[in-house]
């Protein structure tokens, strides 16, 4: 499905058959959740994890994220995503917790391909499971400024960032 260089990619749902002990993003957290946490957070139902695999090379990881429900109180969230909110208690939302590419992987654009998929899945399920945004908490201010350049809104003094769905709406066209 998405293309990087000469490979091509799909999204797939995590799967025994992925080899996840050769994955490494450089950022310990990510790699040790997908090593040792990942398959039973799938098998609970607590997060979704997507995994983005070499069409020649489905067992590979090129790369993964998670999403899940989540809420926030309304009083969070910056102005100018706020004239998209219901005037609800708290603010139904989706979560991606996580998005790593492996290490000989960056730089060639499979982040931004992960965001646009992750972004897509979020958008499809919203109106089933009810969200009217999704929710990023950045690792470090590289991870910020990544989620700013797509579009992303930072709260103040915080690394978490929203993306109203009304704006992804505007993406999917």
């Amino acid at each position: 499905m998405g293309q990087a260089g000469e490979v091509l990619y799909r999204l797939e749902l995590l799967g025994k058959h992925h080899e996840r002990a050769g994955f490494s993003c450089g950022v310990e957290s990510l790699d040790v959740y997908l090593k040792t946490q990942a398959s039973q957070d799938m098998r609970r139902k607590a997060n979704a994890v997507f995994i983005l695999v070499p069409e020649d090379s489905p067992g590979t990881i090129a790369g993964y994220f998670t999403l899940c429900a989540y809420r926030l109180s309304p009083g969070t969230v910056p102005e100018a995503a706020q004239k998209h909110l219901p005037r609800y208690p708290v603010v139904s939302a989706t979560l991606m917790g996580r998005l790593a590419v492996g290490s000989t992987l960056q730089g060639r654009g499979l982040g931004s391909v992960l965001l646009a998929k992750a972004l897509a899945k979020a958008y499809e399920n919203a109106g089933v499971v009810g969200s009217s945004m999704v929710v990023v908490d950045a690792i470090d201010e590289r991870a910020a400024r990544f989620y700013r350049a797509h579009g992303f809104i930072q709260l103040p003094e915080a690394m978490r960032l929203v993306l109203p769905m009304r704006t992804i709406a505007g993406l999917m066209v």
